[in-house]
C-alpha cells in the first residue's frame, strides 16, 4: 500500500495480477483437455495426466482464494444463498474431480441423511470450500474419500472424509488459529483453512453463525473436515 495520494494500491495490483493469472490458467486447462482429448486412450489418463490435472486444481483453488481473501478484505465479496439439494450439490463436486480422483485409484462417494435434504447457503461460495478440501484430501487420502452431509440440531453439517494419516496435531489445537507458520514439510499455511471459516462465517441466519472443525478419526480413519451452516 502506497502512503502518499494516487499512489500504487499494491493490494488491488496483486489482486488484478491473480484475477489475470485465474484467466490464463483457465484456457491452460482447456487447451490441455482438447489437447488430452486427441490421445490415444492408452495415453488419455496416465500418471503424468494425473499429476497435471491435479496441479491445475490446486493452483486454480489457491487463486480463488486469494481473489475471495481479497474481496472480504473490501467487503467485495456478496453472500448470495439460496435453497439447494445437498446430493446433487456434492455430486457436481466430486465430479469435477473425477479425472484426478480415477488416476490415483481414489474411490470417492457421498452420504446425505436424507432424501431431499436442503441446505441454506451460497452455492459459489461454498462450492469453493468444498472444492479446495477435495483437492487437498485426494493429496492425502490413500484409496478413499467421504463427502457427508446431515442435520445437526439447527445446523447442515457437510463433512470431508479421507482415509490419509489425519491432520497434524498441532493444527487441530490450532483451530481457532488457522494462519499458520509456513510448514516447509508440506507446504502449508493454514490460509485455505482460514477461508473456509470466513465463509462459514458469512452464513449468518437466526444470530447463528457458520463456522468449521478438523479432527482426526471419523468413518475412514483419516482427516474430517467439517463446516456448518445454520
Amino acid at each position: 500500500m502506497s502512503d502518499e495520494p494516487g499512489g500504487l494500491d499494491f493490494s488491488t495490483v496483486i489482486a488484478s495480477t491473480v484475477h489475470d493469472m485465474k484467466n490464463s490458467l483457465a484456457l491452460l486447462m482447456q487447451a490441455h483437455s482438447q489437447w488430452q482429448a486427441q490421445l490415444p486412450r492408452q495415453h488419455q489418463h496416465g500418471q503424468a495426466q494425473g499429476i497435471i490435472e491435479y496441479e491445475f486444481a490446486r493452483l486454480n483453488g489457491m487463486l480463488v482464494q486469494l481473489l475471495g481473501l481479497y474481496k472480504l478484505g473490501v467487503n467485495q465479496l456478496p453472500l448470495r444463498p439460496a435453497y439447494h439439494e445437498l446430493e446433487d450439490f456434492i455430486e457436481a463436486q466430486l465430479a469435477r474431480h473425477q479425472e484426478v480422483l480415477q488416476s490415483r485409484q481414489i474411490s470417492a462417494r457421498c452420504e446425505v441423511e436424507e432424501f431431499g435434504l436442503l441446505g441454506f447457503f451460497d452455492q459459489e461460495l461454498l462450492g469453493s470450500v468444498v472444492a479446495n478440501i477435495i483437492t487437498n484430501s485426494i493429496r492425502y487420502a490413500r484409496s478413499n474419500l467421504l463427502v457427508r452431509a446431515w442435520q445437526e440440531q439447527e445446523c447442515l453439517v457437510l463433512a470431508i472424509c479421507d482415509d490419509g494419516q489425519g491432520y497434524p496435531q498441532p493444527m487441530i489445537a490450532q483451530q481457532s488459529n488457522y494462519v499458520l507458520s509456513l510448514n516447509h514439510s508440506t507446504g502449508s499455511t493454514g490460509l485455505g483453512l482460514y477461508f473456509a471459516g470466513r465463509i462459514a462465517e458469512l452464513h449468518e441466519r437466526q444470530g447463528l453463525r457458520g463456522h468449521i472443525e478438523i479432527a482426526n478419526g471419523g468413518p475412514l480413519g483419516g482427516g474430517v473436515f467439517r463446516i456448518y451452516l445454520p
